[in-house]
């Protein structure tokens, strides 16, 4: 025989809501973990830039980066970036106003400039490597090629996760469970421009004029 227990649990307003067993907790237990997760990302970001700039001189004879890097190229691929926090933005309002469609929309074009973003970031990868421009050319390309390629993993993971919902999203519609998801990454991916602005200005602007 099963027994419905209820749990007291302290709800958004400030009193208690009751959870049944069973039910995942509320959501400000999961959005202190997420604020949590993203501040031991930041002080991942802040090693990877703290060791490229004591790298970024260390060029060993080899290419610099005002001789390798394509700034049109950067910038264009920055604005996928930056676009994609706009139409994300969109989405969230579209969520808010309890529009699934809409923010199904805004949602998929945000994948759409995460993933150009993505592509041309592996092709100017690839166009280094086919230089000879590898990571293990100087401690300067191996600092940039970690943490460049770090900020590409956490782009790929979020565009993996922003599929993911959208699945979610048709199956479900906009759930409370969905709608805290939506937050969080909203966070997470509004965190990825602000780094990228970092490593586009000390990285890309800075080195070229190294």
């Amino acid at each position: 025989m099963s027994h419905s227990a209820v749990i007291p649990a302290a709800g958004e307003s400030g009193k208690f809501e009751f959870l049944e067993r069973g039910e995942h907790h509320v959501a400000n237990g999961t959005l202190l973990g997420f604020w949590l997760y993203l501040m031991s990302d930041c002080l991942v970001f802040a090693a990877l830039f703290a060791t490229y700039g004591v790298l970024s001189q260390n060029f060993a004879g080899g290419p610099t980066g005002a001789d390798l890097f394509d700034l049109p190229l950067v910038a264009i691929n920055t604005s996928f970036l930056l676009f994609s926090s706009i139409t994300y933005g969109f989405a969230m309002l579209q969520m808010q106003q309890n529009k699934l469609n809409g923010t199904i929309i805004w949602l998929a074009i945000t994948g759409v400039f995460g993933a150009a973003f993505l592509g041309l970031e592996l092709y100017e990868f690839y166009h280094l490597l086919h230089q000879g421009a590898g990571p293990q050319r100087s401690a300067f390309l191996s600092s940039f090629f970690t943490l460049v390629g770090t900020h590409g993993l956490h782009v790929s993971f979020g565009i993996i996760w922003l599929v993911t919902l959208l699945v979610q999203l048709k199956k479900h519609g906009l759930t409370t469970a969905n709608r805290r998801r939506l937050f969080c990454l909203s966070m997470f991916w509004h965190f990825l421009d602000v780094v990228w602005i970092g490593v586009f200005t000390i990285v890309y602007l800075m080195g070229s004029m190294s």
